[in-house]
């Protein structure tokens, strides 16, 4: 772990050349791939060192956290072109990065809420830095103060398991029932907000819909699954009273995961719709995470996963068409076939991953929550079949609307780059992929 710490940290120096832009972004790539490499994986810690270290759970959300940051340098080529403060924000990735992996990579539960928090700070300073709208700033304040005040009964049910324990490392604890309820819930809220679960869902899509494209990547592809992995961590600590409590999250999820498809189809703004939907597959995850079951682990950790490279090629997608026409709107960008012909199947094959359609590592997953969830009640079945149906309706209402019909804005020649076809394929390669490797995914 302290090789990959310390290559990320000499990449600082880097930061200050705004001509070394490309050569960061490759320098992250070839971390991603020393890592793979250099990891060999056992069912227990590896990678010892200094209360670090990896298991098959943090691994997989380490390389996803290197890789969306890599492909977040790709997706945001403007801020270069125009000098829009790039050795800054080259500093916040960095700094974004260098968090989430202490985060995953941690086997403290201190340190692990400290690296959770910590990565607030730089994604405020992507939205409110390099944010387009004025609305930025209440966006940043949605998202710090949802997080914030969920963050600290997390942080006091912390101190109350060291004195119980004497140790904070996550190996230590074991399932007791010596707990009470509060602590039941101070203990996974925080990760349901983080999620986010329905209800405290309000400020994800207005976060997404005011970052720039860096900040919504890394918002879907990796900051919401601190929140699950937060919970497979917490959730065997305070089993017996998930035993009694947690029914309730399966409903709200699920219901809630229901309601959201819906109010997709009601979207005109095509990253507020992209943001709905990551609700709505969040939900799943929370439910499959809630059932307790073998099953649901492992769906939940492949939706992660999968989820954090399908959602973030739709915000690349909604971000080229972004700067080209200079609006989101579904009222505004129609038929794209006759003025962006090869985007529509970038369009059509990410739409088609979001949908869970084969050979997707989606559908693995969805397929492996729905039989956990099925399998804790059979009277969630009716939930599951509005969420699978209207997931299908509203991605379906996303790819039709945005690409037939008349086009009411002519964009004149500009062209689609080289740059953006290869970022496209960086989303869903590894998505397609990593269906050959299912066996990591169930094997934790």
């Amino acid at each position: 772990m302290l090789k990959l710490l310390l290559y990320l940290l000499f990449l600082i120096p880097l930061c200050f050349n705004k001509k070394l832009y490309w050569i960061m972004s490759n320098l992250l790539f070839l971390s991603f791939i020393v890592c793979m490499v250099n990891s060999v994986l056992s069912f227990n810690w590896v990678n010892l060192s200094y209360s670090m270290g990896m298991d098959y759970l943090s691994y997989g959300l380490i390389l996803l956290s290197i890789w969306i940051l890599g492909l977040m340098m790709m997706a945001s080529e403007k801020i270069y072109l125009y000098n829009k403060q790039a050795m800054l924000f080259m500093s916040m990735l960095l700094l974004l990065l260098v968090m989430l992996v202490l985060s995953f990579s941690t086997m403290n539960i201190f340190m692990y809420y400290l690296f959770f928090e910590s990565s607030l700070i730089p994604t405020l300073f992507l939205i409110l830095g390099w944010g387009y709208q004025p609305e930025r700033l209440q966006a940043g304040i949605y998202l710090l103060f949802y997080t914030l005040f969920a963050s600290l009964p997390l942080l006091i049910s912390i101190f109350y398991l060291y004195m119980k324990f004497n140790s904070l490392d996550f190996y230590f604890f074991n399932m007791t029932n010596k707990f009470n309820l509060y602590l039941y819930l101070s203990l996974i809220f925080a990760f349901l907000v983080k999620m986010p679960m329905f209800i405290v869902h309000l400020w994800l899509p207005k976060a997404h819909v005011e970052a720039p494209i860096a900040g919504s990547m890394i918002l879907a592809g990796v900051l919401l699954k601190l929140g699950g992995y937060g919970l497979i961590r917490f959730l065997s600590v305070v089993q017996y009273f998930c035993f009694h409590f947690n029914y309730i999250w399966v409903g709200v999820s699920l219901v809630g995961g229901s309601l959201v498809s819906l109010l997709c189809l009601c979207q005109t703004d095509m990253k507020a719709l992209i943001a709905y939907s990551s609700v709505v597959h969040m939900g799943l995850v929370i439910g499959g995470l809630m059932t307790l079951t073998y099953w649901g682990f492992s769906g939940s950790y492949g939706l992660m996963i999968a989820h954090g490279l399908c959602s973030s090629g739709l915000f690349c997608l909604a971000n080229i068409v972004y700067e080209r026409s200079g609006s989101r709107s579904l009222l505004v960008n129609r038929g794209l076939l006759s003025l962006m012909p090869s985007l529509t199947l970038w369009w059509f094959m990410l739409s088609a991953m979001n949908m869970a359609a084969p050979p997707s590592l989606n559908l693995l997953s969805e397929i492996s929550l729905l039989n956990s969830i099925v399998m804790w009640s059979t009277m969630s079945m009716l939930m599951l079949f509005f969420i699978s149906f209207l997931g299908a309706a509203y991605t379906l209402y996303l790819y039709a609307y945005s690409q037939h019909g008349k086009f009411i804005i002519n964009f004149g020649v500009y062209m689609n780059s080289i740059r953006e076809f290869l970022l496209l394929l960086l989303h869903w390669l590894p998505l397609n992929l990593l269906i050959f490797k299912v066996d990591y995914f169930f094997l934790l």
